[in-house]
């Protein structure tokens, strides 16, 4: 009615045909409509698509904390950080958080400190776990030991299990790595090793210790009489060392150090450094620097002599002249020296190499490998080589010589060897020598017989006899056949 504001509640009128619907609080009665009276604009409607920035309800919803989705990406998260070795400030970088928004909308990213106190910490106790519960069924356990120096001045010691499973696969595990305040005694160091030993629930006369040749960690596994094996990779480190500190070699490495520093401090003698590499068709490689390991030095000769031409006309333009005036290119008799370094030392290089497989056991290839190498230094002077040749075999012979000459090591090694398919013969030993290795290895193995034999004996004394009246006792099966059933 004319003048009254009040609006009617009770009836709708239809856009199109403005008639009067009855309403009733809901949409029925107004669908059913369209439907009779105008199909068509249902039809149109039905065949629209929604509106691009239209969103569910689902869309808006986060994930609950507790729910299996939100457990899954936050121990994904975790998994990311402890395998990448990632920091957990990644978990507030913007670039990460839209990533995980675009991936799930709904997660909402827990903060820092939950990853640090709760979700990275469960994650190392159930590895640790799995890790312990493998080191239980193993029978010997052999352990490395490391001792290093951050770029903080800290020092840290890591120790690494290493075993054989139930199926003939060598795993490898880092156990621990700490901080050591103390100072680095024998005794010090034979106290951690007990407490890696009580941590992992591991016997002490059963571990195989491997360490690096120093005094302290010789020392510290003599304490207890351990079984012993010094670092052969370590080793050979420790005499292409001596060969580096030789004056000759000494002197060129300094020369190349310089040259190559110069190419990466420069921009310019670097761009024209790849120039001259283009032009020359040579592989656009950069130099490489020295670093702490002997094997740098080595790789640092290599890729010198193979950019040597590149270098030279680099060193030659006029560009680079002007900023590095006084950086001047090896003689040729320099070059002749570096190819006599490179050729000493690759041998060492391709040992190295051998010792670095984590695949597959190397104990059975310390002797030959050190055999072989005693051999070819020790031929210093025979032939056609230079004297830095002799020089450096002689360096690298002299160091060799007093590694691993004790009877326990030699035995150790040999009967490692002898056991390897690929070295039962034992080439590199004389007739004598072969003939003691095999008649050690048949008394351990008969020894081991007679001692798995009298524990067999022993679990059937203490295993109770079946009542006649209950009928045959059932077989015992071996405890691999039953590890493989409850696992």
């Amino acid at each position: 009615m004319p003048g009254n504001t009040e609006l009617d509640m009770t009836h709708t009128v239809c856009r199109h045909c403005k008639t009067k619907i009855k309403h009733f609080g809901n949409t029925t009665n107004a669908r059913a409509h369209i439907m009779r009276h105008h199909p068509e604009i249902k039809d149109t409607e039905q065949s629209q698509p929604p509106a691009v920035d239209q969103r569910t309800l689902q869309c808006f919803t986060k994930l609950s904390a507790s729910s299996e989705r939100a457990k899954k990406i936050t121990r994904s998260i975790a998994c990311f950080i402890a395998k990448d070795l990632r920091p957990y400030s990644v978990v507030e970088n913007e670039g990460f958080i839209c990533m995980l928004q675009t991936a799930e909308p709904r997660y909402a990213m827990p903060s820092r400190k939950f990853f640090t106190e709760t979700a990275v910490p469960q994650l190392y106790q159930e590895t640790k776990r799995k890790v312990a519960s493998a080191l239980t069924k193993t029978t010997r356990v052999a352990l490395t030991c490391d001792a290093w120096t951050s770029r903080a001045t800290q020092s840290f010691v890591t120790f690494t299990a290493h075993y054989i499973t139930d199926t003939w696969l060598l795993e490898s595990r880092v156990l621990q790595t700490r901080v050591m305040h103390e100072s680095h005694t024998a005794v010090n160091v034979n106290a951690m090793f007990h407490s890696v030993a009580d941590e992992w629930e591991l016997t002490v006369p059963d571990l195989v210790i491997v360490t690096d040749n120093a005094a302290n960690m010789l020392a510290a596994t003599q304490i207890d009489n351990l079984a012993h094996i010094t670092c052969f990779a370590h080793t050979l480190n420790l005499a292409a060392q001596r060969a580096l500190k030789l004056t000759t070699v000494l002197r060129l490495l300094g020369r190349i150090r310089r040259i190559t520093g110069f190419f990466h401090r420069s921009a310019i003698a670097n761009h024209e450094l790849q120039e001259k590499q283009k032009l020359l068709q040579l592989p656009v490689h950069k130099l490489k620097r020295m670093s702490l390991r002997w094997n740098s030095a080595l790789d640092m000769i290599e890729r010198f002599l193979e950019q040597q031409p590149a270098i030279c006309a680099a060193l030659l333009s006029p560009q680079v002249r002007r900023c590095g005036s006084d950086i001047c290119t090896l003689s040729d008799m320099d070059i002749s020296t570096a190819e006599d370094i490179a050729s000493a030392l690759k041998p060492m290089k391709d040992a190295t190499h051998i010792m670095s497989e984590d695949s597959t056991p190397t104990l059975s290839v310390i002797a030959p490998l050190h055999a072989q190498l005693l051999h070819d230094t020790e031929a210093a002077g025979v032939g056609a080589d230079t004297p830095v040749i002799r020089e450096i075999k002689l360096a690298i012979h002299e160091d060799l010589a007093k590694r691993y000459s004790s009877a326990q090591d030699k035995r150790m090694l040999h009967s490692a060897s002898f056991l390897d398919p690929r070295f039962k013969a034992l080439p590199f030993l004389t007739k004598e020598d072969q003939l003691e290795v095999h008649a050690n290895v048949v008394a351990e193995a008969a020894a081991l017989e007679s001692h798995v034999n009298s524990e067999e004996a022993e679990d059937k004394s203490e295993t109770p006899q079946p009542d006649p009246e209950e009928g045959p006792a059932p077989k015992r099966r071996p405890s691999a056949l039953v590890t493989q059933d409850i696992y």
